[in-house]
């Protein structure tokens, strides 16, 4: 299915006004479904604002095709059999927003072809034989969104200028290089590059996209980590998956921080680096599948981490050992910690030393594998006060307080980070106790602006809530992602979802309307304001307004003050260079008009017009007009102002003055055009 593929029922109601052979089940929206024509339906109401005319077998397209469509806002011909785009055969839907013409069999993109869509939000023409794209196609598609291009044929890629473009996706065509030239996007959000044949990543490319939270480089040849990812902040999506690079290194994630979704697949990774979890605290989705893993000691941290964290590890049956032979074709995330072969923990017994006090009061034994007693030593005095508890100290043989013959397993050194306390389960398994402003499976990750602790900790009970039918995640200043496997997998029998949003934090707050498939679980709203609440709601397409409608509300992030302070400065940049550039175009001006004035009466003052010049067929034309009205007027005194001629850069005014000066000397009266 197309990705615009909006379903209506088919079981929809019939009206007179319905084209022959599609559904309307409802006033706006027509389906026509495997129609198997070759045009364009006939008898479409002017009223209609969707039309879904994929796999109809139509082979082409004329204007008329779609007359007195102006309200028309979604047009689906994708899974067609068009060759070729007529020249702005598209002109008439002025109102038009959504164009899918995907897994069609065009060739090339002419100039013309979208003229006249000036409304245009997402154009997809992804999977068709598309070999060149002419320099101006899209010009004048302000308004564009979303440019999906992926599965063609192309080996160059016209420059872009599209100010509000937020996604891009050139996947599987012929680009080794990209360059800054190539992409004025200022506000693309997601670069898709996957399989083009990229040998390097232009380091000024991705530093001009500021507003990138999505990189897709997979299936590429780049040969080590590219530079330019190392000094790129505020990527969210990243798939470095197929590249020969080898294996990663600590310094070339460390300002990938804000990552959720990591795919590092089929890069020949025998390990991954033991900092994964400083480096990517915010990590929610790996990939890593198909790499020949050493399922080795230094790797077991792997397996907890992921359940210590809730990651979600995708293609887990693609993830698995290669080494050593005991675990060799082993799931990786399914290994417990001694399937890994870690050393054998030490394994010491103690003694409990024990006090009596004056006071009849019971001994208690602890186990100090995690937290240490000091006990005090005996002395000639039987009786001793209690001393006041001392702040906990790490487990050691002198201190521990077990009873006589009781175990204790001790940790590899330097196991626990910030302070975090080691000790070893019933399993022998690590487990860290942090201290106050840390958490983790290590202690690795510091949180600030935390509560102090509580004196004691008090056993919570855990509370399972329904997880809502529709969420929220991942929002940026520009767009939200949102979540709805829960809404369709309680609707089995569904195929189309309606989404509506609508910004509550601004003055319009009319509702926008978009239709999806429900074979789409996620979908990403973008072309959001920054800072603002959306309230978004998903309900059946084809269904009666508000019927079986759930709604949830999400928020953008709030711009950067950086990128503030950038736009202040370039608007302050602006304003002191357009008056300065103006002030030296008027006084080169003012500098040229002198010196023709200069010249010409340098000219006159020597006499060297040319005597035998003949007069211009404008002169001609208003001496002729003087004789029909009767009488030649005088010439004008001679005044030469040149000012005119040069501001409109026409030296018609000259020539002009010079003509007249050999009438004058030819004892001709002269007689200025009309239009003087």
């Amino acid at each position: 299915m197309p990705f615009l593929l909006f379903l209506i029922l088919p079981d929809g109601t019939r009206s007179s006004d319905c084209p022959e052979d599609c559904s309307c089940s409802t006033p706006d929206s027509i389906l026509c479904f495997q129609r198997r024509s070759s045009t364009i339906p006939k008898g479409v109401p002017p009223s209609t604002k969707s039309l879904y005319l994929f796999a109809n077998g139509i082979e082409g397209l004329t204007t008329e095709d779609f007359d007195s469509l102006e309200n028309l806002e979604m047009l689906d011909l994708s899974q067609n059999k068009l060759t070729e785009l007529t020249d702005r055969v598209f002109e008439p839907l002025t109102s038009l927003r959504n164009l899918d013409l995907s897994s069609n069999q065009i060739t090339d993109i002419s100039e013309e072809c979208f003229q006249g869509m000036a409304l245009l939000e997402r154009l997809y023409l992804y999977s068709n034989h598309i070999e060149t794209i002419h320099p101006a196609a899209f010009n004048g598609l302000d308004h564009l969104l979303e440019l999906k291009l992926q599965g063609n044929q192309l080996t160059s890629l016209p420059a872009l200028s599209m100010p509000r473009l937020l996604l891009l996706d050139l996947r599987f065509n012929v680009f080794p290089t990209l360059g800054p030239s190539d992409l004025h996007t200022p506000n693309l959000e997601s670069l898709k590059l996957g399989g083009v044949g990229l040998i390097s990543l232009n380091k000024e490319l991705i530093s001009s996209l500021k507003n990138l939270h999505e990189l897709d480089i997979s299936g590429n040849l780049l040969q080590s980590f590219p530079s330019a990812l190392k000094e790129t902040h505020g990527l969210i999506h990243l798939s470095l998956a197929g590249n020969p690079m080898g294996p990663l290194k600590v310094q070339d994630m460390e300002n990938l921080g804000e990552l959720q979704e990591l795919d590092i697949s089929s890069l020949s990774l025998q390990g991954l680096p033991e900092e994964f979890p400083q480096l990517l605290p915010h990590l929610r989705k790996l990939i890593v599948a198909e790499n020949p893993f050493n399922c080795l000691c230094n790797l077991a941290w792997f397996p907890r981490w992921l359940r210590a964290q809730s990651i979600t590890l995708e293609k887990t049956e693609e993830t698995r050992c290669h080494f050593p032979l005991i675990n060799a074709g082993k799931v990786l995330e399914r290994l417990e910690h001694r399937d890994f072969g870690c050393p054998t923990t030490t394994t010491v017994t103690t003694s409990t030393v024990k006090t009596t006090t004056t006071l009849p009061v019971p001994v208690t034994t602890f186990r100090s594998t995690t937290r240490a007693i000091l006990v005090p030593r005996a002395s000639d005095n039987p009786t001793i006060k209690e001393d006041p508890p001392l702040p906990p100290v790490p487990a050691s043989p002198s201190s521990s307080s077990m009873d006589p013959g009781e175990e204790q397993h001790f940790c590899p050194p330097h196991t626990c980070l910030n302070g975090g306390t080691c000790r070893l389960d019933q399993h022998g398994q690590v487990v860290c106790t942090c201290p106050h402003g840390t958490s983790g499976m290590y202690c690795e990750v510091q949180n600030h602006h935390l509560p102090s602790p509580p004196e004691a900790d008090i056993p919570r009970a855990t509370v399972s809530v329904d997880a809502p039918d529709i969420s929220s995640h991942q929002a940026t200043t520009t767009s939200i992602l949102l979540d709805l496997h829960r809404y369709i997998e309680m609707r089995p029998y569904i195929r189309g979802i309606r989404l509506t949003y609508r910004n509550l934090s601004g003055p319009d707050r009319r509702p926008i309307q978009l239709s999806l498939p429900a074979s789409f679980p996620e979908y990403i709203l973008r072309g959001l304001q920054p800072n603002s609440t959306y309230r978004v709601c998903a309900s059946p397409l084809g269904a009666p307004s508000g019927a079986d409608s759930v709604c949830t509300e999400a928020h953008t992030v709030a711009e950067s003050v950086s990128n503030r302070r950038q736009q202040i400065d370039d608007q302050r940049l602006t304003t002191v260079l357009v008056p300065a550039v103006a002030i030296l175009l008027l006084l080169v001006l003012i500098a040229i008009a002198v010196g023709v004035v200069c010249y010409l009466r340098r000219k006159k003052a020597k006499g060297h017009l040319d005597l035998e010049c003949e007069p211009s067929q404008l002169e001609l034309d208003g001496v002729k007009a003087g004789m029909d009205n009767g009488a030649l007027p005088q010439k004008q005194p001679q005044l030469m102002i040149p000012e005119p001629a040069v501001q409109n850069d026409n030296l018609e005014y000259e020539e002009l003055l010079l003509q007249d000066h050999c009438t004058s000397n030819n004892n001709m009266t002269s007689h200025k055009p009309s239009y003087f």
